[in-house]
């Protein structure tokens, strides 16, 4: 039985959304408005209801480039076939042979299809060949050519137009302006080498630019997000470098930063360089995420360095200008038996050091770990309420809602049903909160 219950419990069932609901309601008004019109059975229009499924997309904006496209295409498709008739009508010894006949009717697909590439519609093309092909198609039974053209654009203008009427119809909802989503990048992309998906990128973007307060958090630099999602509309402030530091990305600034403390990064560092422990070192200075290197560079550590390097926004130096007050935090770059091995050397001093310590598989090294050092108050936890405190400073009532998933990235699904999460918690589909 209670196993039964985990793999209920597993199995993930999606929300029916706004589309699928109005895409259904939109195809039911165009069947009914042809059945007062006294069509049914064989006689109904498919037409209609195929063009409001075709031209309903998750947003008004969508529908409406939709529904133009898909009336340019079927007015370049009717054209020709209407064309294509009255010359068949015209000349019906071209009719009479159907090998002749079916090569002029390819020759028709082809001259729709060219037309829309030539009024720079490449997108309606292929609906412009199908127009012209279920115009023709039923020669030389048809008795009316003009009639059937003008039928089909009608049939595809009214589906155009319940199309956009459901789709501009929106559920009344609030939005929960007074939340501040806190969101981990880990649970969007692999790792900071990896790319978002498109999806998840596109989902992302809408919820900032509807307005939803999000926060990421990294446990990375900020040139893992500003790299990747430059085009966001940031409402609200980053936390990065695993809560070290709060990052202004609209002004590049960093906000807040928790630095080790001077005689801590001086042990700390004495200690590796006894150990014969090469490592990175991060500092923030003037807004400048600068990074340095002290040892010998191992074969794993040049791996990574030869990946991280070329991007413009880290600053790799290769002297010793910094102070140790600088230090945001230091990284060691090694495989996981030794990296274990350092922290259980060290382990007994961290807390008097007020240090903390973290161990994570590095990416881009597929056998290769990475411990990290932190300042003991540099930590999610504490990173959220300085933003809270923050974002509460000119009297806003906010309040914090972590969406952070059990086991972090799995999956472009998992991701997108994260945000999908997200979206009904900052948009409720009901309209009073109790």
């Amino acid at each position: 039985m209670n196993h039964l219950k985990r793999l209920l419990k597993s199995i993930y069932l999606p929300p029916v959304g706004q589309r699928i609901i109005k895409t259904s309601i939109a195809v039911t008004l165009c069947l009914l408005f042809y059945t007062l019109r006294g069509y049914r059975g064989q006689d109904m229009s498919a037409e209609a209801a195929i063009t409001a499924i075709i031209c309903m997309q998750p947003y008004v904006h969508d529908t409406r480039k939709y529904a133009w496209d898909r009336i340019a295409g079927t007015l370049i498709g009717a054209f020709w076939g209407l064309l294509f008739l009255l010359l068949v009508s015209l000349f019906p010894a071209l009719g009479k042979q159907m090998p002749v006949l079916y090569l002029l009717m390819g020759v028709g697909v082809l001259i729709s299809l060219y037309s829309a590439v030539l009024i720079r519609k490449p997108d309606t093309s292929s609906l412009a060949a199908i127009v012209f092909i279920c115009i023709v198609i039923a020669y030389p039974d048809i008795e009316e050519p003009l009639l059937q053209a003008f039928h089909r654009i009608v049939d595809v203008v009214v589906g155009t137009a319940v199309a956009i009427l459901v789709n501009v119809v929106r559920v009344p909802r609030r939005k929960r302006r007074d939340l501040v989503f806190f969101l981990r990048t880990s649970d969007l992309a692999p790792d900071q080498l990896s790319q978002m998906s498109s999806s998840v990128m596109f989902r992302l973007s809408y919820l900032y630019n509807d307005g939803a307060k999000i926060c990421l958090m990294s446990e990375h630099a900020p040139a893992f997000l500003t790299s990747q999602l430059g085009n966001i509309q940031w409402n609200v402030p980053l936390i990065v470098m695993d809560g070290a530091a709060l990052f202004d990305a609209r002004s590049n600034t960093h906000l807040s930063v928790i630095n080790l403390a001077p005689e801590s990064s001086q042990w700390l560092m004495e200690q590796l360089d006894g150990m014969g422990v090469s490592y990175f070192i991060y500092t923030i200075h003037k807004d400048r995420n600068c990074i340095y290197h002290r040892g010998e560079l191992t074969d794993s550590e040049r791996i990574l360095y030869e990946q991280l390097r070329r991007s413009p926004y880290r600053s790799y130096l290769d002297d010793d200008q910094f102070a140790p007050g600088e230090i945001v935090y230091l990284k060691v770059v090694t495989a996981a038996g030794e990296a274990e091995r350092i922290y259980e050397a060290l382990r007994p001093s961290l807390r008097e050091k007020k240090l903390r310590a973290v161990i994570r598989a590095q990416a881009g090294l597929p056998d290769g770990m990475s411990l990290y050092f932190y300042s003991s108050d540099a930590d999610m936890a504490h990173a959220q309420s300085r933003l809270m405190r923050l974002l509460r400073a000119d009297g806003a009532r906010l309040y914090p809602y972590p969406l952070i998933s059990e086991t972090g990235y799995h999956s472009e699904h998992d991701a997108i049903h994260l945000l999908h999460q997200l979206g009904q918690k900052y948009e409720p589909s009901y309209l009073k909160f109790k």
